[in-house]
């Protein structure tokens, strides 16, 4: 708990983690950073583009007010990464930004390392807590669609390729707009 609680006064709220992406973004200028660039330009204009169009689901609101939820989100993210630049916008506005509040997993991986998944330091991490900084549950680090499709990837890559799995798994999320997400996290609570 006393974890938890010092990550969540550390963490920051989504508009100070897109400042600070456009920030970092702005300070790469060696060809060394050229690939990471482009991860920070396409995760900003995903999640600009997130805010825009996710509207919160009626019934999504609706369950959320039955479970009379009055707990705490944190997001394990990085801006550089694909999933969290779908998902976190989306958390974000539904949860209201008060209820939000998002940590960098590169920047101390004490906490990262308690939510591996299969091993990996896979992001975004949703950790649902109640105002004790008790866990409820976690989420990540994408929807069920999007693992799906990684495990077909993973099955047969020759077949189903990373650069295929990747354009279906933005396609998804752009057509779903957070739905899945929501809905997702939303039956943990």
């Amino acid at each position: 708990m006393k974890k938890l609680k010092k990550f969540w006064d550390a963490g920051v709220s989504f508009a100070r983690y897109l400042e600070k992406a456009k920030s970092d973004l702005a300070e790469m200028t060696d060809e060394k950073d050229s690939e990471m660039k482009e991860y920070y330009k396409l995760g900003i204009q995903r999640m600009e583009r997130m805010m825009e169009r996710y509207v919160p689901a009626e019934e999504h609101k609706a369950i959320l007010n039955q479970k009379k939820f009055d707990g705490k989100i944190l997001i394990i993210s990085e801006p550089w990464c694909g999933d969290a630049s779908q998902v976190v916008p989306v958390l974000t506005k539904f949860f209201q930004d008060q209820n939000v509040r998002i940590t960098y997993r590169d920047q101390e991986s004490s906490l990262i390392d308690d939510y591996l998944t299969n091993g990996a330091k896979s992001i975004p991490v949703v950790i649902i807590m109640n105002n004790e900084y008790e866990v409820i549950s976690t989420w990540g680090a994408r929807p069920k669609f999007g693992k799906e499709l990684l495990t077909k990837h993973k099955e047969n890559p020759e077949l189903y390729t990373k650069d295929q799995f990747h354009n279906d798994l933005q396609v998804y999320y752009a057509r779903n707009k957070g739905y899945d997400t929501i809905k997702e996290i939303v039956d943990l609570i």
